[in-house]
């Protein structure tokens, strides 16, 4: 029984042979590509549920990569380079990045990432019957679809469960480092630049301006809230 479809992306074969071994003994299914056009090409021919995405390759880069994936697909991606800067990780959340792993990385913190990067929120009953529709917003969350702007919009898996926390907790103050274990897991709660990007991307898709938004608000040094707007 398997735990998942992976695509390793990496141009150099020992690492996607270390990478294809370790996923397969540990449940996944797997499948690599040399290059950012054979993922293309592989994404095709078949679904995945998460993608291992090399940052630095010849040819379409990580990066472009991610970018093309993101514009048709919403399936779960973990960055993977040698840089480990914060302007590196900003850079690789920005692209539509679910997560980012530097290199080397042990196999217990990979598993951890491939987990939180494929954990998905459970919607409760109460919550599965009917959008909540706030004025120009309308958010299903059986069908994770989301209106805005007059149009639907795609949100990736984390951007979208990010929403329905805060949805889910309205005019509340969230702070950084619960929204994070809650979004991600256990073992996320300092990384704040990643709420900081999906924030501002979230903005993009949902807000009218994005520079003066009403319903994602910034609580300087707290976190986050989710306004509804008073009639």
């Amino acid at each position: 029984m398997t735990s998942g479809k992976i695509l390793i992306v990496d141009d150099e074969p020992q690492i996607r042979r270390v990478l294809r071994v370790t996923l397969t003994t540990h449940g996944y299914e797997v499948q690599d590509a040399r290059s950012g056009e054979e993922a293309m090409l592989r994404l095709r021919e078949s679904r995945f549920d998460l993608i291992l995405l090399d940052m630095n390759m010849p040819g379409m880069g990580g990066l472009e990569a991610c970018r093309e994936i993101r514009a048709t697909s919403e399936v779960a991606i973990i960055m993977l380079t040698v840089r480990s800067t914060e302007m590196d990780k900003v850079a690789a959340l920005d692209a539509g990045a679910d997560d980012y792993i530097t290199k080397p990385f042990s196999t217990p913190e990979l598993l951890a990432r491939i987990r939180a990067a494929l954990r998905r929120l459970p919607v409760s009953e109460e919550s599965s019957t009917e959008a909540l529709r706030f004025e120009d917003l309308e958010i299903n969350l059986a069908t994770r679809r989301v209106i805005a702007k007059g149009k639907e919009t795609r949100l990736t898996p984390k951007e979208f469960d990010l929403l329905r926390y805060l949805v889910a907790n309205p005019n509340i103050p969230i702070p950084h480092g619960k929204l994070l274990q809650a979004v991600w897991g256990p073992d996320y709660g300092d990384q704040v630049e990643y709420l900081r990007v999906f924030i501002n991307q979230l903005r993009k898709k949902i807000e009218q301006d994005p520079s003066h938004p009403r319903y994602l608000l910034t609580e300087p040094w707290v976190g986050y809230r989710f306004a509804i707007p008073s009639k």
